[in-house]
């Protein structure tokens, strides 16, 4: 088993149909093929081997797909970072992870402290200049063979490595194996209904679970052609859909929301024959809209990092607004109390997945992954009910994690970076609603005895340390924060829940 023979199945099929669309460029399955052969050659002679890592820290360009393809090929291991990350966040995800290869942009480089790792990786700048001991991925996959047949690794086998927020701050990399990403895609192909002749948009980050399977790897097995985007950004999107024909459109609410409020023309999306949701819950007033000015219906979908990421879709059988459907076929979900038994239906309680899309665990933390998966089934974190038809619906989180236009942030990681500041005394970090991005980050400060500083200040602050959606849109200066008689921050004070 490899996942890189979905590739190349595809590339046998139909070598000259179109697999990548990227900013005027058409790169064919059989191109495609070649160029991630080249990888999987030019990684081997700068000594990467079956198991050792690849780290991507890239944005959304072809070169990702080239890279994590030529990495499995070889039974290498892909490590997600996400490209919006700064200097002290990249070192810890590559001091723990340990890559020998590190492929990035000239953009991106700075943010790679290369010379402050446990263990030095070689560096490929896969757009932009090179210099120094850098390399550029074009120059060194010119002098690679183009044939490079996926190794046959063990189901098991560790593919790939994306990391999640940690409630402590830290991140954690939920590690999936061939046989977790090769059932998902799929599982994701069969419900979603993907051909050869859909093109799928693509402007999700491929860091994500979500671009790199569920859209990259589902489109690539199914021999469809990815329209990708580097962001989304409406103007674009919509010249996608017009000028390259995109049938199929994958985003987030905030997503939808956008688009919804742009005022288009009701035959904007006549080309596109699926649009498809996930990442946070799609707020059932903006499905209806979205269907009575489009006259399409937004399929609804759930899963995590650490479940492939598919896990529930909302569904062939019946469709239901406010729903994330039933378990797709082979995974069992259910809904379980405080002591680990399932709840009757209608009764609130939290969402457990078993199958073949769970994760291995966390890379080197079996603690951590001991927490996670308890006789077999994930426990999610998040709170959720089952009706009587047995379709799941999403609550409220069981943890404080805050979702801002599909991006995972907790709190404690905002916290962390707030503390650091000399004039803060006391940090909490909450969610607060907004109309667009679904939740922002927000933060009530108590300044220290005889310090001054600026709400703006402490939100610029927080935007030199660590990426743009994690830092707070706003910031309240308070005198004194909410808290249970044991000590504990009222979130839900902050967040104004009712309960």
């Amino acid at each position: 088993m490899n996942i890189a023979q979905a590739l190349e199945r595809s590339s046998e099929r139909d070598p000259d149909r179109a697999a990548i669309v990227f900013e005027g460029r058409v790169v064919s399955y059989q191109g495609l093929e070649r160029a991630a052969s080249r990888a999987a050659n030019a990684l081997r002679v700068l000594g990467v081997g079956r198991g050792d890592r690849v780290a991507l820290f890239l944005p959304n360009i072809p070169a990702f797909a080239v890279a994590y393809l030529g990495a499995q090929k070889l039974g290498a291991i892909a490590v997600s970072l996400n490209s919006l990350l700064k200097r002290d966040e990249v070192r810890f995800i590559l001091d723990d992870s340990r890559p020998k290869v590190v492929v990035t942009t000239a953009a991106q480089r700075a943010n790679v402290p290369d010379q402050e790792l446990a263990e030095r990786p070689a560096i490929l700048i896969a757009e932009g200049e090179a210099s120094g001991n850098d390399r550029l991925l074009d120059a060194v996959l010119e002098r690679a063979p183009d044939r490079a047949p996926a190794v046959d690794v063990d189901p098991e086998h560790p593919a790939a490595i994306l990391y999640t927020s940690g409630t402590t701050g830290f991140p954690k990399g939920a590690t999936l194996s061939h046989a977790n990403v090769v059932s998902n895609i799929a599982a994701t192909g069969r419900y979603t209904g993907m051909t050869p002749n859909d093109r799928l948009l693509l402007f999700l980050p491929l860091f994500h679970c979500f671009g790199q399977n569920f859209i990259l790897m589902s489109g690539l097995r199914a021999g469809a052609t990815i329209v990708l985007q580097r962001r989304f950004v409406m103007e674009q999107a919509l010249d996608a859909i017009a000028r390259d024909g995109a049938t199929m459109l994958f985003g987030v609410p905030t997503t939808f929301i956008t688009l919804l409020n742009a005022g288009l023309a009701p035959d904007t999306f006549a080309t596109t024959r699926y649009c498809f949701s996930a990442a946070a819950p799609l707020p059932k007033e903006i499905a209806r809209a979205w269907e009575e000015r489009f006259a399409h219906k937004i399929w609804e979908g759930y899963g995590l990092t650490e479940t492939s990421p598919f896990a529930s879709y909302n569904h062939v059988r019946r469709h239901k607004l406010g729903s994330i459907g039933e378990a797709i076929e082979g995974v069992e979900m259910k809904v379980v109390g405080e002591d680990g038994a399932e709840v009757d239906r209608g009764v609130w309680g939290e969402i457990v997945i078993r199958g073949p899309n769970v994760m291995l665990g966390y890379w080197q933390r079996p603690e951590d992954t001991a927490k996670a998966i308890r006789d077999g089934w994930f426990h999610s974190g998040d709170i959720g009910v089952r009706d009587e038809d047995g379709y799941f619906a999403i609550c409220d989180r069981l943890k404080d994690m805050i979702i801002t236009s599909g991006f995972n942030v907790y709190p404690a990681e905002v916290e962390n970076v707030l503390y650091a500041h000399p004039a803060v005394g006391e940090a909490a970090v909450f969610g607060a609603p907004d109309a667009v991005r679904g939740e922002q980050v927000a933060a009530s400060v108590i300044l220290r005895p005889g310090a001054t500083v600026t709400a703006e200040e402490l939100i610029e602050f927080c935007r030199a340390r660590i990426a743009g959606y994690k830092s707070p849109r706003r910031v309240d200066i308070v005198t004194q924060i909410p808290k249970s008689p044991t000590g504990k921050i009222l979130k839900r004070v902050l967040r104004g829940d009712s309960a």
